[in-house]
């Protein structure tokens, strides 16, 4: 994904009223999704000033558990993501899947504790797809 330079840096009683936060404050970008036209659809990542108290993120608990990122590489990109203060959730596995198939994947946390799914896919068979 890239940054479209759409940034914010937002606050007053409009987002105080929005939120139901006192003076929230809220700095973001958005981010162009793969595959798509020069400036939508994006992905909108938005960080506030002040956060509440940590609750673990689980990968099955309700609600939104995770978001999945296709990577080139599932091993650097982990690596990549522990090296920035982030950690692995599981194991990094290898599953075969129809029509020749493989995927790698692996779930890892970000250094904000968020749950992140990467993969990559590749054809492991020659045979031609019917």
């Amino acid at each position: 994904m890239q940054s479209i330079n759409e940034n914010r840096n937002l606050s007053g009683k409009w987002l105080d009223r929005l939120t139901g936060l006192n003076q929230a404050h809220i700095i973001g970008e958005h981010l162009l999704l793969p595959g798509y036209g020069e400036d939508h659809p994006t992905l909108e990542i938005f960080s506030y000033d002040i956060l509440k108290e940590n609750i673990p993120q689980e990968i099955n608990r309700p609600g939104i558990a995770h978001i999945a990122f296709e990577v080139d590489d599932v091993d650097t990109t982990l690596s990549e993501i522990i090296k920035a203060g982030g950690s692995s959730v599981g194991e990094l596995v290898t599953a075969d899947y129809p029509n020749g198939l493989e995927a790698v994947f692996v779930y890892a946390k970000d250094p904000e504790g968020n749950i992140l799914e990467l993969q990559s896919w590749r054809q492991i068979n020659s045979q031609i797809l019917k």
